[in-house]
Formats: structure tokens, C-alpha cells, sequence
């Protein structure tokens, strides 16, 4: 029988090592490295869209936009994530000499699934709050027209925003940015 001490800790650096290695993406929790499922048409669509339309509308502003392959590295939680979108304001701030880990986004977006959005949701927004440089979390739905936006206002204060029709207007406040969901969703076709 599997019980709580079977499990298998490592280290910050046993898990880079791992991961360089590895056929597939996963997070670092405190210790336990946990597999990603893998991303669904729909996630990498919506995720490419929002990216690609930040790299354009922003190119002129001191703007940095990365994708999935990106890690962020999370102090006070012990995390290395993923995330779907981050938008870093200035340079980015690595982990070591590599350019491979961040530590500084002001935003990030996660397209949800079945999978990850109560963790999307709940703790890695908890953690991502941890984040002193970090203002903006948008969660972006792939079943349907939804996004939730999440903006801090002050310290330990965050205003919670959502938008669900196609002509709606997201607002990304702290870039200047607005988007509309038919346009986020371009190409995505919604199961019946």
C-alpha cells in the first residue's frame, strides 16, 4: 500500500536537472514534481492568441511576453510553474545564469481544463499572489466565451472581473490592453 512516505521529495536543482531531461513539461511543488496533462488544441490556441496579440499591440513598450516553456520560479512557496502567459515589464530577472527560469512577472493568464482549473483557481493563484512584482491574473475559459480577470488594487486587495459574451471587451489594465473575446477566440469552435 502507497502511503504519504512513499512519496519521493527533491530538490530545487534535482528537479531542473529532471526537467531539462524529461519528454514532458511539470511543475515543481515544494518538493514533489507533479506531470502537466497535456494541453488540449483549444489551450494552445487561446494561449498563442492572447500571446501573439500582446507581442503586437505592446512591441513598442518595454513589454516582455513569454509562453508555456518559460518557468517561473515561486521563493516563498517553493514552486516552479509554468505558466500558459506571463508579461514581464522591463528585464526579466532569472533564477541563475540561464534564461530559462523568471522570478518577475506583473502578468500572467492561465487557459483552464478539466484537469488544473481548481489549482488554477485556488493555490497557484495563491501562490502567483506571493509574487511582490505580480498585478494581473486572467483565467481564460476554453468550453465556452469566459474570462476572469483578477486585478490587484493594493497589497493584500484584489478586484475580481468577469467577461462571457463574444462582443465583450477584456481590459488588461496594467499594459494598457484591450481585446475583445470574439477576438481572443478567433478560430476556436465550441462542442455542443
Amino acid at each position: 500500500m502507497f502511503t504519504e512516505t512513499d512519496k519521493k521529495y527533491y530538490t530545487p536543482e534535482e528537479y531542473r536537472v529532471l526537467e531539462e531531461q524529461a519528454d514532458y513539461k511539470s511543475e515543481y511543488r515544494d518538493g514533489e514534481i507533479v506531470p502537466m496533462t497535456g494541453e488540449a488544441t483549444h489551450q494552445n490556441e487561446l494561449a498563442l492568441t492572447l500571446a501573439a496579440l500582446l507581442k503586437l499591440k505592446r512591441r513598442t513598450q518595454n513589454y516582455r511576453v513569454y509562453m508555456g516553456n518559460v518557468r517561473l520560479w515561486i521563493p516563498r512557496d517553493r514552486q516552479y510553474t509554468s505558466p500558459d502567459v506571463m508579461v514581464i515589464g522591463g528585464e526579466p530577472i532569472y533564477t541563475d545564469t540561464g534564461t530559462t527560469t523568471v522570478t518577475n512577472p506583473l502578468l500572467m493568464a492561465e487557459v483552464l481544463s478539466k484537469c488544473t482549473e481548481n489549482y488554477d483557481q485556488g493555490d497557484k493563484f495563491m501562490y502567483y499572489r506571493s509574487i511582490p512584482e505580480m498585478w494581473e491574473y486572467s483565467l481564460i475559459e476554453q468550453t465556452r466565451f469566459y474570462v476572469i480577470q483578477y486585478y490587484k488594487i493594493e497589497k493584500h486587495n484584489w478586484m475580481l472581473t468577469e467577461w462571457e459574451s463574444e462582443a465583450a471587451g477584456v481590459r488588461l489594465k496594467l499594459v494598457h490592453f484591450e481585446l475583445s473575446l470574439g477576438e481572443l477566440y478567433e478560430g476556436v469552435e465550441f462542442k455542443g
